[in-house]
């Protein structure tokens, strides 16, 4: 445990920013399962409404350093790839 001031607010701050960027991390993933399941039950409406917001969720986090743009343009691809092998 620190014993100066500064520092114990550091570990405060620091744990405060980590469970923000967490619980975006988790929100990120729970979207492109979101995408993956409309594509799953051959839903190309659903898994396009829900790439949508996916693909804003990618853009944010390559924009607040979480992300690298090359992981977000490999999801963009692979989940686009996967809602147009969905026929109809």
């Amino acid at each position: 445990m620190p014993q100066i001031k500064s520092q114990k607010k550091r570990v405060k701050t620091n744990n405060k920013a980590h469970k923000l960027i967490v619980s975006q991390k988790s929100a990120l993933k729970t979207s492109i399962k979101k995408v993956l399941a409309a594509v799953d039950a051959k839903d190309k409406e659903a898994a396009l409404k829900a790439y949508a917001e996916c693909e804003s969720k990618l853009d944010k986090a390559v924009a607040k350093g979480f992300k690298h743009k090359n992981y977000s343009s490999r999801q963009k691809a692979r989940l686009a790839r996967a809602i147009n092998s969905i026929e109809g």
